[in-house]
């Protein structure tokens, strides 16, 4: 077999994976990798987890896809857990992160429709990443993801990360709406500072804008909370998340409360296959086994991996900073490393480099405390031979 007829829009690593089982991938021949990444911060519990598995499979045997058309009563348990959750009040059930925050977009559009604003502005910030699809890919501050798809949707006005001033500054009569990260991913694991969300919150109750957060990445527990906004005890007015919702299994979800919970009525959104029983199924079995144990492991598993890392890799000048929030690590350079992941790859690692120069690691929250040891032993025997090199003369 070949990617002959695939469209080449991914710069594909040369191995495949064919079976998984909690930190680890097997490949072809057999070989064993720990798995850093966990499909990009997807599988939380890890590969093939057997309360992931036997939802599958039940749910499967029994029925799938209906459409929205119809009630689902599993969708309907699966809004009501998530509500309780995060404290919203309503749930849009999509397939993916994009799909997500394209509905929280389509949002703040209705919303300055009510306020009467013809030419609606949405903050957003530099280094953010909200998505592929024309208007999150217009939201999203990354030129190279938008070359040649010009001209780029209007309505969007970015400012520095983590820069309450800046927001401050922005206000006009315009401005409806802030699309934010608590932690940019793929900016390279930036954390905002405490306070800042908080600060957003009174900004946008002051100026009646809705404060929209992007907890794709963040969100079911990678943080050390169900969502990170949850470590400061605010409500945003709408809330995105996916990837770790459903472990692999492709479903999304927009939460709204207050201004934006009756935004969006029949006929103003909508997705095939969002929230179909199977999915539902499967994001249950995902809470459940986060909300047993799981999560109230992974702020301190997160400190203890970071803590471990600065002590490994103390010794290298070309290691800046290691930063994050939870099991969400960024290891900064101080130069560009994307060559680091095949390295790491050889070793039998699984890494990502992302913003050029930082290493983000994003392994399965279930991961042990000799899978975290092994993780770092291998990163740092990795990082020591890379620097050797770039020091030799």
């Amino acid at each position: 077999m070949s990617e002959q007829f695939l469209i080449p829009t991914y710069a594909r690593q040369p191995v495949a994976f064919v079976r998984g089982e909690g930190v680890w991938l097997y490949d072809e021949q057999g070989k064993a990798y720990l798995d850093a990444v966990s499909g990009v911060a997807v599988c939380n519990l890890g590969h093939c987890h057997p309360a992931v598995v036997q939802a599958i499979r039940e749910q499967s045997e029994r029925l799938m896809h209906t459409s929205n058309l119809y009630r689902i009563p599993v969708q309907e348990r699966l809004a009501e857990r998530l509500c309780q959750l995060a404290g919203m009040d309503k749930v849009f059930f999509g397939n993916s992160g994009a799909e997500a925050n394209e509905a929280a977009i389509k949002l703040a559009r209705l919303h300055a429709r009510r306020r009467g604003v013809e030419k609606p502005v949405v903050l957003v910030m530099e280094g953010s990443f909200h998505g592929r699809t024309m208007a999150t890919l217009s939201a999203t501050a990354n030129q190279k993801v938008q070359e040649g798809f010009g001209p780029l949707l209007e309505g969007f006005r970015r400012l520095p990360y983590d820069d309450l001033d800046a927001v401050r500054a922005a206000a006009d009569d315009n401005v409806v709406a802030v699309l934010v990260e608590p932690v940019q991913g793929e900016g390279g694991v930036n954390a905002a500072s405490p306070g800042y969300l908080q600060g957003l919150r009174e900004l946008c109750d002051q100026h009646g804008w809705l404060l929209m957060l992007d907890e794709i990445q963040t969100g079911n527990g990678r943080t050390g909370t169900y969502f990170a906004c949850q470590a400061e005890r605010i409500r945003p007015d709408v809330l995105t998340t996916a990837k770790g919702l459903g472990n692999g299994f492709p479903i999304g979800a927009c939460l709204v409360s207050g201004a934006a919970s009756d935004l969006f009525g029949p006929g103003n959104h909508g997705s095939t296959f969002g929230g179909n029983p199977l999915g539902c199924a499967v994001a249950l079995a995902v809470i459940d086994t986060l909300q047993s144990g799981v999560l109230e492991q992974v702020r301190d598993k997160g400190e203890t991996l970071r803590a471990r890392l600065r002590e490994a890799l103390s010794g290298l000048s070309l290691v800046q900073e290691v930063r994050g929030q939870g099991m969400m690590v960024g290891i900064q350079l101080d130069r560009p490393c994307g060559e680091l992941v095949d390295r790491a790859r050889e070793a039998g690692l699984l890494i990502n480099v992302t913003a050029g120069s930082v290493i983000r690691l994003l392994p399965p929250l279930i991961m042990s405390n000799a899978e975290r040891d092994q993780l770092v032993d291998t990163l740092s025997t990795v990082l020591q031979r890379y620097a050797n090199e770039q020091e030799a003369p």
